[in-house]
């Protein structure tokens, strides 16, 4: 069956984030067997879902797997699928939505090594067990956003001393709270992760904007800042995996 792959990003003018987006479509393409592979924008700037899904329609592909590349399966990814389900009936090209990239342990594992290669690149040769982590989240004012932000701590909570998790905006508690709590546990070393999937205006700036002043006013001596979740290739692996688990209902 000569099959497309399209992911439905939230959308981004930063040119990083197209690039990431362009590498795990491309990886994805190769290794999935796909004769089409792109990505579109749920809003702030084209291509929109109706451009990306009228370009594949325009594909010689017979099935089309749509992967909502979100973390969160929030109201978001709740607009992008109603979208796709509207314009389904405008081809006859078989089309299948698979689940967002939450909930999965290769999410929790990514984390994992972006906190190791801070400990390493910064020298910092404690065990995991006397170091500290802080994750921040966007921010959503779906319940299950939250939900799925804690299955990563729940996940991960074991192999550290102390791991929590807080917001860039809409819940709390936000960054300058998260930072205020993680202070009162008197870390050794705190390992702070921009739980994001691209480097797009909220890691670039927006988070620096609470979490440089809660970093300086928490007296905490070693605090040390991972990368974004970004081009990896355990992203890859799971939008293979979700687009995987959504052929099965071709």
């Amino acid at each position: 069956m000569k099959k497309g792959l399209l992911l439905i990003d939230r959308g981004s003018r930063e040119k990083e984030v197209q690039d990431e987006l362009r590498y795990i479509c491309e990886k994805a393409k190769a290794r999935g067997g796909y004769l089409f592979s792109d990505y579109c924008f749920l809003e702030v700037i084209p291509p929109y879902i109706e451009d990306g899904m009228r370009k594949c329609f325009g594909q010689d592909i017979e099935a089309l797997t749509i992967v909502p590349y979100f973390l969160y399966p929030g109201r978001k990814v709740k607009a992008a699928v109603n979208t796709v389900i509207e314009l389904k009936p405008k081809s006859k090209i078989r089309v299948a939505i698979s689940k967002p990239m939450s909930f999965h342990k290769l999410m929790t594992k990514i984390v994992d090594e972006r906190i190791e290669s801070t400990l390493a690149k910064n020298n910092i040769a404690f065990s995991k067990k006397v170091v500290d982590v802080l994750l921040i989240g966007h921010g959503s004012k779906d319940p299950e956003a939250r939900t799925s932000l804690r299955y990563v701590v729940d996940e991960l909570k074991h192999q550290y001393r102390n791991i929590s998790y807080c917001f860039l905006e809409i819940e709390q508690p936000n960054i300058s709270q998260g930072i205020e709590e993680s202070a009162k546990n008197s870390p050794t070393v705190l390992i702070v992760v921009p739980y994001f999937l691209h480097k797009g205006a909220h890691v670039k700036r927006d988070i620096y904007e609470d979490l440089t002043p809660a970093i300086e006013k928490s007296n905490i001596k070693n605090i040390f800042i991972t990368e974004h979740l970004g081009m990896d290739d355990k992203l890859v692996d799971l939008v293979l995996e979700r687009a995987k688990e959504a052929e099965n209902d071709y």
